[in-house]
């Protein structure tokens, strides 16, 4: 496939997973800020994951959803990468004197993938073999461990989903804006 191919499948794919990886970053940070500093009460957290997990689908769904999100961001990546050239030694950068979106959100890109790749993997991973794959306890918690940074510890961990959650959101941000989706459509004069 060439780099046209992967652009168009990256554009294909992000606007289609935009709001569920926005609500589920979101949540992601909301939940682990809230609880971990704010003390929201638990009703309030299970809300935020109900969201996060997309619950609110019902019982059968939520695996469904958590697969369609956690692929959805692991296509982006995978597009995503193919797009920086890294893979052809490729790796020329234009100068430019101020930031735009793009630039931004291929500087990101590089930082973030990783984290975010491992965050998808484990949440299906657990989510799945939880729901369907009977996962031993022990290997499901370590699952969810590596999705919400646990074996950081309980002071590193926020700080660990907040900086993935607005890598996510930032990624997010600039990607959409680059679609061109929700600038103003120009009218030609008559």
């Amino acid at each position: 496939m060439n780099k046209a191919a992967f652009r168009k499948l990256h554009r294909t794919i992000a606007p289609i997973v935009f709001v569920p990886l926005l609500l589920s970053a979101l949540t992601g940070i909301g939940y682990r800020i809230g609880r971990s500093w704010f003390a929201i009460p638990r009703r309030a957290g299970h809300l935020l994951m109900a969201v996060h997990q997309g619950e609110y689908l019902g019982h059968a769904l939520t695996p469904v959803y958590v697969l369609f999100v956690g692929l959805g961001l692991l296509g982006a990546i995978a597009t995503g990468l193919t797009l920086t050239g890294w893979f052809r030694g490729n790796r020329s950068a234009k100068a430019a004197n101020s930031l735009n979106f793009r630039q931004i959100h291929r500087r990101l890109a590089p930082l973030f993938f990783i984290p975010l790749a491992l965050v998808a993997i484990s949440g299906i991973g657990y989510c799945l073999g939880e729901s369907w794959l009977g996962l031993p306890e022990g290997i499901a918690d370590r699952l969810m461990d590596i999705h919400q940074g646990s074996f950081l510890g309980n002071r590193l961990r926020p700080i660990y989903v907040l900086v993935i959650g607005m890598g996510l959101l930032s990624l997010l941000i600039t990607g959409i804006e680059m679609t061109g989706m929700f600038r103003k459509k120009r009218q030609s004069s008559m």
